[in-house]
């Protein structure tokens, strides 16, 4: 009997030791950053390519020319409230004075109204004058009524105003909400984009990013000297001109200057230099000249690359341009052939 009980308690203990043993173990794994789950988390996808980043630079941009669309949308949306707001408080003080003279009219009458007109006229000392004073007291009746088809119009003007009023409060708040959903996307997209630069050498990384703002201002300087092309006119000189102070501007999506850009705002501010508007998106900008073709190209055409027309630059001549790449390049001289080339367009 003691034999058997022996037996039973080996393995028992074994059993005990084992179990201990792999407690311990997977402790010391998780301590030690092993454990595989835990070694996971920090990475849940593969290490990322150059190509990877740059789509991701894509994506962002895409994500960046709708958050500037939507923001000039909002930025109007907010004005016309305010302009209507303003003409709501201009109508409301046009109605009170109105309200005003109509009570001024309605007092009158009152303290006129005590006798019956007949006996009125018999009683009064003068009945000329009194007729007289009856004729104005029609024209006055007449004014009461204009002015309260005014006061009607007014409060018909205001509740216009206000229900507009009420939907562009709707379409502002659509517009917020809006801008959030971009600004998400565009910061979840550099953000991947910058840790996977982050894990890369330095070499592959400045094969991606193209190296230092100097380098940018350096290759920018040889080609303006070797550039014999002239602009078609003085603002698309000065715009061209304003372009190559900005080299080695850093890149700030939503930024349009003077000390940060992002591509359309680069060209925004060029020409705004030059006294030109130009729309604030790659989508509008596009279309705020006369489009020409690739072997037309002049210094100070827009120039706008990938089929989503999702990037402009500002071409500067011998099949150069100046523009804002990304958030890990600044402003700098590429070629045009450096991505695929949608279209161009002239502005002036």
């Amino acid at each position: 009997m003691a034999a058997h009980r022996r037996s039973r308690q080996r393995p028992t203990g074994g059993t005990t030791v084992r179990a201990a043993a792999t407690v311990v173990l997977a402790g010391a794994a998780t301590a030690a950053g092993f454990d595989g789950a835990g070694h996971a988390a920090p990475q849940p996808t593969p290490a990322l390519t150059g190509a990877d980043v740059d789509r991701l630079y894509r994506e962002a941009e895409v994500a960046t020319e709708k958050y500037n669309g939507a923001k000039e949308k909002a930025d109007s949306a907010r004005q016309r409230l305010r302009d209507l707001q303003d003409e709501t408080a201009r109508a409301q003080a046009r109605l009170n004075d109105a309200r005003e003279a109509l009570g001024t009219v309605a007092a009158a009458q009152y303290r006129a109204g005590g006798l019956d007109p007949a006996l009125r006229l018999m009683l009064s000392e003068d009945p000329d004058a009194y007729l007289d004073g009856a004729a104005l007291t029609e024209r006055a009746g007449s004014r009461h009524h204009a002015e309260l088809g005014r006061a009607r119009a007014q409060l018909r003007e205001i509740e216009k105003l206000r229900g507009a009023a009420r939907v562009e409060a709707k379409t502002l708040t659509a517009r917020r909400a809006e801008l959030k959903r971009h600004k998400k996307t565009i910061t979840e997209k550099l953000s991947a984009a910058r840790l996977a630069l982050a894990r890369m050498s330095p070499e592959e990384r400045d094969r991606i990013t193209g190296g230092s703002g100097r380098a940018a201002r350096t290759a920018a300087g040889a080609v303006r000297d070797a550039a014999p092309s002239q602009a078609p006119n003085a603002r698309a000189a000065q715009a061209v001109a304003y372009a190559h102070q900005k080299l080695g501007s850093p890149y700030v999506w939503g930024a349009t200057g003077p000390d940060a850009f992002d591509c359309s705002g680069l060209v925004l501010a060029a020409y705004r230099s030059a006294g030109v508007s130009l729309p604030r998106t790659t989508y509008a900008q596009i279309g705020a000249g006369r489009r020409v073709s690739r072997s037309e190209l002049l210094p100070g055409d827009l120039v706008f690359f990938y089929s989503g027309i999702s990037h402009v630059g500002l071409y500067i001549g011998n099949g150069q341009m100046i523009h804002a790449p990304n958030p890990s390049a600044p402003v700098r001289v590429a070629p045009i052939d450096q991505m695929p080339f949608a279209g161009a367009t002239r502005v002036v």
